[in-house]
């Protein structure tokens, strides 16, 4: 008969997962990419499948649509300032669970309301929260690449192309939801989507939770302080703020745009699940050059891509054209975020890695500030929809060549 103390006992769960990070990176870096799908594939992106529904229900101008995003990108610059505090009292683990559960809410909240401030009120808590989400994440897949230095682009690029997971299932689940609440006669066909994709984001959260919070701290390197200075990355930072003013009217108003050219629902679908499945792909496509470029040369090279890929829609209607657009600004978007957060992990020690990702962060969210609100203004104003997105590509044009002027601050670059 065995003895009692010979018959193995089930390791506790936390222990299963203790030496995760270590052993199978790529699978951590996906664990941790649904935060970075909840916070912008889910919360953010989706918004553009439900415009047309919600300004056609509530007989809103493109400006208030745009408005709509603008008050998100609010709510996010102030997630952005306050994250800094609340990271020297929270691990970023628990910063990070925090604002996934917060956004799922918030987005339940927008099934269940129609009134505008109240819908505006919700887009700017759930910007709050995914800037919780979307920075502590980077700090973790930060960490995560400096235990694998050789794939650490891999890693960053995985987790930022997580969003596009979280698109993909937008583009799937919200005429899905759409669809059927017009079937049961819903009232406000849009409020299902929302409450659906609720349920998403708290299902992320769960599948998550393990994995990413088994990521380590950074070991510090004693003696070596190298503190974030504004003014050593002023270029790139202006870059990334032109990012922000200009990638963020594509996403807003390009479902809008290509119902209006006649586009049928279901090529509308298969766009967006493009766009987002290219996302994905981003991960692979960049990582090499993320490794190698240690200034803003990446950044400069990403955003002169995302500008071609933005103004194709508002010269030609043609399907091929406004398809190959789709696919080029989903493999580029997302890793013009990775991109910043190389450059700092390149240029600093870890313990300035926080404040360096926030600084890019803050600026990234003043940019989607302007953004959606003067293309939507534009778009009622002067020239439709094609010349809202004209002047999101100017933005990112400008963007690039502010990001090329953008030098390594140390020639050697951070190992």
């Amino acid at each position: 008969m065995t003895e009692p103390s010979a018959i193995p006992r089930p390791q506790p769960r936390a222990m299963r997962f203790a030496d995760f990070p270590q052993r199978q990176p790529l699978l951590t870096a996906l664990a941790l990419s649904l935060g970075a799908a909840i916070a912008l594939g889910l919360s953010r992106f989706s918004y553009g499948l439900l415009l047309p529904s919600m300004r056609a229900d509530l007989d809103w101008s493109y400006f208030l649509a745009g408005a709509m995003n603008t008050a998100n990108a609010l709510g996010y610059l102030l997630g952005a300032l306050a994250t800094p505090w609340l990271l020297r009292r929270l691990s970023p683990q628990r910063l990070l669970f925090v604002g996934a559960i917060l956004t799922g809410l918030f987005m339940l909240v927008s099934g269940l309301v129609t009134a505008t401030g109240v819908l505006l009120s919700q887009r700017i808590l759930a910007g709050i929260s995914s800037a919780f989400i979307f920075i502590a994440g980077g700090v973790l897949a930060a960490r995560l690449g400096a235990l694998h230095p050789g794939r650490s682009g891999l890693l960053l690029g995985l987790y930022y192309g997580g969003t596009g997971f979280g698109i993909a299932a937008s583009a799937l689940l919200v005429p899905a939801a759409l669809a059927a609440a017009t079937q049961f006669g819903a009232a406000h066909d849009w409020q299902w989507p929302w409450l659906a994709l609720a349920a998403l984001c708290l299902l992320a959260t769960a599948a998550m939770a393990a994995p990413v919070h088994a990521i380590p701290e950074t070991v510090q390197q004693a003696g070596e302080h190298r503190p974030f200075r504004l003014r050593a990355f002023a270029f790139s930072l202006l870059g990334y703020f032109m990012f922000g003013v200009g990638y963020i009217g594509y996403m807003t108003f390009v479902v809008a745009l290509l119902k209006q050219q006649g586009m049928a629902a279901p090529l509308i679908t298969v766009f967006y699940a493009l766009l987002g499945l290219a996302v994905v792909a981003s991960s692979r496509i960049w990582a090499g050059m993320l490794d190698r470029f240690k200034g803003g040369e990446s950044l400069a090279i990403l955003n002169a891509l995302l500008g071609i890929a933005t103004i194709l829609p508002a010269l030609t209607s043609a399907a091929p054209l406004v398809f190959f657009s789709g696919i080029l600004f989903g493999a580029v978007f997302l890793s013009v975020v990775a991109s910043t957060t190389a450059l700092v992990r390149h240029n600093l020690p870890p313990q300035s890695w926080s404040a360096g990702i926030t600084a890019f962060t803050t600026v990234f969210a003043f940019g989607q500030i302007v953004g959606p609100s003067v293309a939507g203004w534009i778009a009622d104003s002067v020239g439709g929809l094609e010349r809202g997105l004209v002047f999101s590509a100017l933005a990112l044009f400008v963007g690039a060549v502010l990001a090329s002027r953008q030098r390594c601050l140390h020639p050697e670059g951070q190992k």
